[in-house]
């Protein structure tokens, strides 16, 4: 099927990302958010993305305009009737998700195909959700969506081998490389990473280093562009606790339970980047 228009719900960090993607790739863009501000924070948050790729000649100002005029919102999913692909990228829990893709299954084509950008949560029990899982997948896009290359393409048990090659096709055309991981906990991504960032909160609360000592020792002596407790500050710190609690009792595996100190900051509203407070202080 020839996919032309692009639904995607939740108009965060991760869902106006995704929407300046498509839209850049030149497919038209219905982003959903239940709340209108929402909605205005992300077209500016896009219009300033895009503005930056200008400044560095990487876009043109046509094409920028281009891409903002391919975005259109709206606050009700019912505006997604029509649309060929849609993806979801609400709050990370299972059970707002479920209704969702049983919501989405009811207004959507017969056969347009609906995508999570969920890092942990199963991709089966979404489709179990709806009456077309061979049409239900997992497409994880990494943060920032607009620079990362990576998208994780998950393969619930009932998804079939047109919907993974529709998703590898437009990872493609998105210029990025789809990468497909099996329905497990965690899927590819998280599995590896979130126990490496688990582990530097283990280290700061034992006191083993500071927060900036555990960045530094990653960063000049791994060679990563950003320590993990500034990623992890990035992600959101309650992303991470979601994550590490998917993997702990999804696995059963005591490697992978969240650090007190993790839970503590969490509770205490301290989530990073987003909040102002969490490892590090954000202006």
């Amino acid at each position: 099927m020839a996919i032309k228009t692009v639904g995607v719900i939740g108009a965060g960090t991760m869902g106006n990302g995704i929407a300046q993607a498509f839209a850049q790739a030149g497919f038209d863009v219905v982003l959903v958010d239940v709340a209108q501000p929402m909605l205005d924070r992300a077209q500016t948050t896009i219009a300033k993305s895009l503005a930056k790729f200008v400044e560095k000649g990487t876009l043109t100002a046509v094409a920028r305009d281009e891409s903002i005029a391919r975005i259109g919102t709206a606050t009700s999913a019912s505006s997604l009737s029509q649309a060929d692909f849609i993806v979801e990228a609400i709050v990370e829990d299972e059970a707002a998700k479920r209704s969702l893709f049983s919501n989405l299954d009811a207004l959507a084509k017969p056969e347009t195909m609906l995508a999570s950008n969920t890092s942990s949560i199963s991709i089966t029990t979404l489709g179990a959700a709806t009456k077309r899982p061979d049409r239900v997948l997992g497409m994880h896009f990494m943060n920032p969506v607009p620079m990362m290359k990576l998208v994780e393409l998950i393969r619930g048990q009932a998804t079939s081998d047109d919907t993974m090659r529709v998703a590898s096709d437009l990872c493609a055309a998105l210029g990025k490389t789809g990468v497909e991981a099996a329905d497990y906990p965690g899927f590819l991504a998280n599995r590896i990473l979130m126990p490496m960032l688990n582990e530097a909160f283990f280290a700061v609360m034992e006191g083993v280093g500071t927060p900036d000592a555990v960045d530094a020792v990653m960063k000049l002596g791994m060679n990563h562009p950003m320590g993990p407790l500034q990623l992890a500050d990035l992600i959101g710190l309650d992303v991470c606790l979601a994550i590490l609690n998917v993997l702990h009792e999804g696995l059963g595996d005591p490697k992978f339970r969240p650090c007190p100190l993790l839970r503590r900051m969490v509770a205490a509203g301290h989530l990073g980047r987003k909040s102002g407070r969490g490892f590090y202080t954000y202006a």
